[in-house]
């Protein structure tokens, strides 16, 4: 693939007052003495260059339908736009600005785009990009409660509301971080120490469990051949009969079994595994029961979905990815224990210089409950959407979106030319085009499918990604966006049968 397809997605920069050179900065910074001083901006070219960034911001957001949903490059096309040696003098705002919003920002794929359908995508509320905002210009250090009372304080509180929202008791906790790669990290460790760190450490998971548990076991020092994969049933779960299995085939040679990792809404269907009976399994045969509810876990804020996620108050740590189904930016991610202190007893270090941060433990260093010491206030943008909207508006967002994936499941269920190749779960439907009866050969329906995906994607009308069920190539959507309507969803069924038809022909 070459070349690019370029849709600007910037606004025109208005000449609120005269730019500041690099020349004029370097003369002031020079007149008011350090040379430091050239790092630092004036108040009023603060606020002018902050309102151009917010309102590049509100205008692509009241645009978003008007754009592809997604847009990529080459890196023949994006290293000579921006690839270079720093400038040794700094360059206009301005400029930099303008440059970034025309050739850096439209090449992505637009992930709150109503129609991007693709993976598992993210759609920020406003409130939650102003605390972001708020975040990054405040600065806060929020690794002890030293440095970060208030924060830490907004913390303690959001991850008190997760814990009852999962139903774990009092004494439970946990801590935010980047996403779900992290927190099963944070899991895994937490997992092997209470364990006592025994030798042949031995971890279990579905077939369809996330990558990032495997890689988490791998850089918690579980050795690849005693990290134990499920199998799944038809409905793509973890079978309760085979982990018992293996679970006792391990014992009996001599290795030790320590952690049980479960999916609430896995990656490829959605599917959520039989909760209740793992849970059984674990407490049984003495594991750490780990539940991946990255996805799905707070659909438990749906009364009409939350009796599928029972079980989840089991477990003994819950990821949960609140820049998914909590409409977040990226790298809003959290763990939560049953009991927060076994995540203390894991990562706590108290060194010398650290002393004066010893404030007892009702005043919670969180670098004690994860492997980072410098962390950013991430809960905020979770606390100022929640008491911006209420959570009874982020609930019907997400029944909205389980809501339309159950009527794209309905649809394909009519159409004669449509298959679903998995049940449909939460948000996520996979499917292909089948074509009427006897138009396609099997040995074609690949090739087509992967035709139809590589089109609707290279026109940029929606983003669609693809996946496998048992070997078979199937399109998939992951319906998540609080924008994306029914119309949006039945264009892009539309568009499938459309181009479906045209290439079997």
């Amino acid at each position: 693939m070459t070349g690019v397809l370029i849709w600007t997605d910037s606004v025109g920069l208005s000449n609120h007052s005269q730019p500041v050179t690099s020349k004029r900065m370097k003369d002031e910074a020079t007149e008011s003495g350090p040379l430091g001083r050239r790092l630092l901006e004036d108040a009023e070219e603060m606020r002018r260059s902050g309102y151009l960034v917010v309102d590049a911001i509100v205008d692509r957001w009241s645009r978003l339908d008007d754009g592809p949903a997604w847009q990529g490059a080459t890196r023949d096309a994006t290293g000579p736009l921006l690839h270079g040696p720093p400038p040794e003098e700094g360059r206009d705002l301005d400029g930099l600005l303008e440059q970034v919003l025309q050739d850096v920002m439209p090449l992505a794929a637009r992930i709150d785009h109503p129609r991007f359908l693709a993976f598992i995508p993210s759609s920020p509320s406003w409130a939650s990009v102003l605390a972001s905002f708020l975040i990054s210009g405040y600065n806060v250090f929020q690794g002890t409660w030293l440095e970060s009372a208030g924060p830490s304080q907004i913390e303690l509180t959001v991850t008190d509301w997760f814990r009852d929202w999962v139903g774990y008791p009092k004494g439970g906790g946990g801590l935010f971080t980047s996403g779900a790669s992290v927190a099963n990290l944070v899991a895994i460790v937490a997992a092997r120490e209470v364990a006592g760190n025994p030798g042949r450490a031995t971890l279990y998971l579905s077939e369809q469990a996330h990558a990032s548990v495997q890689r988490a076991a791998g850089i918690a020092g579980i050795a690849p051949e005693l990290i134990r994969v499920v199998a799944a049933d038809e409905e793509h779960r973890m079978i309760p009969s085979r982990l018992h299995q293996a679970i006792r085939r391990d014992r009996a040679e001599g290795l030790r079994p320590f952690c049980l990792t479960a999916t609430a809404g896995t990656t490829n269907t959605g599917a959520i595994d039989p909760l209740n009976e793992l849970a059984a399994i674990a407490r049984e045969e003495g594991l750490w029961y780990h539940i991946d509810a990255a996805y799905g876990g707070f659909a438990v804020l749906d009364p009409r979905t939350r009796p599928l996620l029972k079980g989840l108050e089991l477990s003994d740590s819950i990821t949960l990815d609140p820049h998914k189904w909590l409409f977040q930016p990226y790298e809003t991610g959290c763990l939560i224990a049953r009991d927060a202190t076994r995540l203390e007893s894991a990562f706590r270090i108290m060194p010398e210089y650290l002393q004066d941060a010893a404030w007892g433990p009702e005043h919670v260093n969180f670098c004690d409950r994860g492997p980072q010491l410098t962390r950013v206030f991430r809960a905020l943008r979770v606390w100022l959407a929640v008491h911006r909207y209420g959570l009874a508006a982020h609930r019907d967002a997400i029944a909205h979106g389980i809501a339309l994936a159950e009527q794209v499941a309905a649809r394909i269920r009519r159409e004669g030319e449509l298959e679903l190749l998995a049940p449909q779960s939460l948000g996520m439907v996979c499917f292909r085009y089948r074509g009427r009866p006897g138009a396609l050969r099997d040995d074609r329906l690949d090739d087509v499918n992967a035709h139809i995906q590589s089109t609707i994607v290279q026109s940029g009308f929606a983003m669609i990604s693809s996946t496998r069920m048992k070997g078979r190539f199937s399109l998939r959507f992951c319906i998540l966006n609080a924008r994306t309507t029914a119309g949006d969803v039945g264009r892009v069924l539309d568009r499938i049968l459309e181009l479906g038809r045209e290439f079997a022909a």
